[in-house]
């Protein structure tokens, strides 16, 4: 063999050589992908022609990964009677994507009004947790399912996924100040059930955060279903404040993007609520622990609040994940057409 194919050969196999470490290069470079978040809704039987619109709208959307419900699937004061609860579940499993819910307080919490049906709100969350997060089935809703890892069986309603290096957390924490605003009858129940139950979150929010730390997770999203910052110091309402200071810990600390999805108030919004101060600096004065939007101090940068829409306005949110930009989250809201008209 002559020294100039012999060159050749080499020179082709160094360049085949290049072009496979390019191609692998592209292989395992993410994509990016997006998700729906949704929530409060339907509140009611004349919303539900709105919300089989949604449904509808999500599914034509085929690029969506997953859906995020944020929990409230009916009124406060709409009857907790078991057929509804069936009746949710099944339009959730009709959904083409992947769902998630998270509970809110109007599945349980709020069942003890008279409008609601004087239920008792711990047998409602008993039987919400047997048909929306049943420990034995590590899955989302949906009629694609997804793998997910719930926290035990006594909260099988916390839930964690990861897709393509993100991180995505379910926490139980509903509005009527964390279910510690109910009536008298059910007082001393509700603050037993919250300190267990608050217990759990703040486990299972710190856990999250080292896993997705030791992974080198791209980012987190954080989904419960109350707005914790939607209520008044000077009332006593202070069901949400140890999750808050966590919350604010972990992400100061993960160093990343951490974004909080929340319903509850039905007010879509994107901000940057935490103030960059630590908690140990605000707690006892500041308390809220929230900065009002004319404050000139520090935000907490690498922390983002998204609220969903609600009922009156029955639409979604786009989220696209993209490990590889430096925000990883990126949000677009999605007006549902059919809808536009009834919402106005």
């Amino acid at each position: 063999m002559s020294n100039k194919i012999k060159s050749l050969l080499i020179i082709s196999a160094v360049a085949f050589s290049a072009c496979a470490s390019i191609n692998l290069q592209a292989d395992t470079k993410s994509t990016p992908f997006s998700i729906a978040l949704i929530g409060d809704f339907p509140y009611s039987e004349e919303k539900l022609p709105e919300a089989q619109n949604l449904m509808e709208d999500l599914n034509a959307h085929t690029e969506l990964s997953f859906i995020i419900h944020d929990g409230d699937f009916k009124g406060g004061s709409v009857p907790c009677d078991d057929k509804i609860y069936a009746d949710r579940l099944a339009t959730f499993n009709q959904s083409k994507h992947p769902l998630f819910f998270i509970f809110g307080d109007n599945e349980w919490t709020d069942c003890h009004r008279t409008a609601a049906g004087s239920y008792s709100p711990f047998e409602r969350l008993a039987l919400l947790r047997s048909q929306f997060a049943n420990y034995s089935e590590q899955t989302s809703l949906g009629e694609t399912k997804l793998p997910l890892k719930r926290q035990n069986e006594a909260f099988p309603e916390n839930i964690r996924w990861s897709q393509d290096g993100v991180m995505f957390v379910g926490l139980h924490i509903p509005g009527s100040n964390n279910g510690l605003s109910t009536a008298d009858l059910y007082l001393d129940q509700a603050k037993a059930e919250y300190k267990l139950r608050n217990a759990a979150n703040l486990k299972w929010l710190r856990r999250s955060f080292a896993i997705a730390t030791n992974a080198n997770s791209a980012g987190i999203m954080v989904t419960i279903q109350a707005n914790p910052w939607d209520f008044i110091p000077a009332t006593g309402l202070t069901g949400f404040e140890d999750f808050l200071v966590a919350l604010e810990e972990e992400t100061r600390k993960f160093g990343k993007p951490v974004v909080l999805v929340h319903g509850d108030s039905h007010y879509f919004r994107i901000d940057k609520p935490l103030p960059s101060a630590l908690p140990s600096e605000v707690i006892n004065t500041d308390f809220p622990f929230i900065m009002t939007w004319d404050s000139a101090e520090p935000r907490l940068e690498n922390f983002t609040r998204v609220e969903t829409f609600g009922n009156p306005n029955t639409h979604w949110v786009k989220a696209t994940i993209d490990k590889n930009d430096p925000n990883v989250f990126s949000f677009e809201q999605m007006i549902v057409e059919k809808n536009r008209s009834t919402a106005q």
